[in-house]
């Protein structure tokens, strides 16, 4: 057999083995029964994510990838969090998260993260840098049978956002994103590390009691040196996990919501308008807070629930604190390290 022969054939062995790994390849289009029936059992996936929830947050940094660092001890921490589906438009759906905190009788609520789930989506709100977020535009050919995720901040700013396939294998329901660029989580930025942002792989997967968030990160630090101006410090592995569990005051989480819901939409849509008239998003955050309205943000909503603000006045308020601080030059230069929860 001639060398060019067995070359051939010792390639297309090669690619057949590899094919069933490229699973960010594209995905070929399967027909319309087909598509049809994938787009409703992922949606079916999304949504079953809503509902009430014990929650345990693991986090472990491992391998140290500059020589003489030292990984953090493991943090778990945890709590009660509900999580309502508060759009649904059938390719796009929005599950927000609250989180239910303090002993029994007097609980009270803390706005929680936000994930929105887009199908076939053109662009994305990604993080590309301290206090900046871009649009950028989804390769065309990655689209098809796919969902994009994005999650917001506790204020509605956006915090990450990535897309990928829900799959099915070893009886595993699974999405798995593309490499994604997030700031800092707060229990990362209050220690103001050598890292400014994690390059991470989410994975979110179905169990029979609820359902996992699952974090690989490589934490990373600006060098001027490094090829693309960032270089590796150190490896962390993140597990979420959201286990059906009623036996708090979710109603507590259900009488927030229902109170301020008005005033968080007329927040999510400023964000929006300014998402889109500016090409993305510019603000100034802060390790304890997140960005520098956040708590404000945050607070008018629990002086709406309490009757101490009006809703118009709360909305005027908002889109005024958004505005200015999303303004052009409102931003700081310095560096800073953005604050979210452990998302």
């Amino acid at each position: 057999m001639k060398l060019t022969t067995l070359i051939g054939a010792a390639l297309l062995a090669t690619t057949a083995i590899a094919s069933p790994a490229l699973a960010d390849g594209p995905i070929a289009d399967r027909g319309e029964a087909v598509e049809r029936a994938h787009f409703q059992r992922d949606r079916e996936t999304i949504l079953s994510m809503a509902g009430d929830y014990k929650v345990r947050f693991d986090m472990q940094e491992s391998t140290p990838w500059m020589e003489g660092y030292e990984p953090l001890d493991r943090k778990i921490s945890g709590g009660y969090e509900s999580v309502r589906v508060i759009e649904d438009t059938g390719t796009k759906i929005v599950l927000q998260h609250l989180l239910v905190v303090g002993d029994e009788g007097e609980e009270f609520v803390i706005k929680h993260w936000r994930q929105d789930w887009e199908y076939e989506p053109e662009k994305i709100l990604a993080y590309t840098g301290p206090n900046t977020w871009e649009w950028k535009t989804m390769p065309e050919r990655m689209r098809n049978g796919r969902w994009s995720q994005t999650v917001y901040q506790v204020d509605d700013s956006p915090r990450y956002a990535g897309w990928g396939e829900w799959q099915d294998s070893q009886g595993i329901r699974r999405w798995r994103s593309n490499w994604t660029t997030r700031p800092l989580a707060r229990r990362d930025a209050v220690r103001h590390p050598i890292y400014d942002r994690y390059e991470g792989i989410n994975r979110h997967q179905l169990t029979p009691t609820g359902w996992i968030h699952w974090q690989d990160n490589t934490k990373m630090m600006p060098d001027a040196s490094a090829e693309d101006g960032l270089k590796p410090v150190v490896q962390e592995y993140v597990l979420n996990t959201y286990d059906r569990f009623d036996g708090y005051n979710t109603g507590a989480a259900d009488a927030y919501w229902a109170a301020t819901k008005d005033y968080w939409a007329a927040v999510r849509d400023m964000w929006a308008e300014v998402a889109e008239a500016n090409g993305g998003i510019t603000i100034e955050e802060e390790a304890e807070t997140g960005t520098v309205i956040s708590g404000r943000l945050l607070t008018i909503g629990n002086e709406l629930q309490e009757g101490t603000i009006a809703q118009d006045a709360a909305i005027a308020e908002a889109r005024a604190l958004i505005g200015e601080a999303t303004a052009p030059g409102a931003a700081s230069t310095r560096r800073t390290a953005a604050a979210g929860a452990d998302y």
